[in-house]
């Protein structure tokens, strides 16, 4: 059993062909990966299931990603959250309104994405061992 096999995540990208991808990528790496198109699909599933890590991307449909870690918060305190945008000054207001999540700015390897997601959890992995 590795690390990840028992990390949960759940991701919200609006745009298909990127969620696509990066539950691809976060399957391949070992991850067990919901994903939902909107910031509103996702909060049924916050208050239904157990998630590690909320991955969302910021600028969506009906709520936004902010919004979203804020809801996740409420519901689920030790959800960790991170960012994924598009956008610099978007990028600004999370780290404002959001300062514990980390933002990724696209675009970027997914490579990128796996290895800030095990930063995420290293110290879960260090006190496991």
């Amino acid at each position: 059993m590795t690390a990840t096999d028992s990390i949960k995540i759940l991701l919200a990208e609006d745009d298909e062909a990127m969620r696509t991808y990066l539950t691809r990528a976060l399957d391949n790496a070992g991850y067990d990966v919901k994903s939902v198109a909107m910031g509103t699909e996702a909060v049924p599933l916050l208050e239904s299931e157990h998630f590690d890590l909320l991955l969302s991307d910021i600028v969506m449909p009906e709520m936004d990603g902010i919004e979203l870690a804020q809801r996740c918060g409420e519901i689920s305190p030790k959800t960790k959250v991170m960012f994924i945008t598009g956008f610099a000054a978007v990028t600004l207001r999370a780290s404002r309104e959001q300062p514990q999540a980390k933002v990724l700015s696209k675009p970027f390897h997914l490579r990128d994405l796996v290895l800030e997601v095990e930063r995420v959890f290293e110290d879960r992995a260090e006190a496991s061992l």
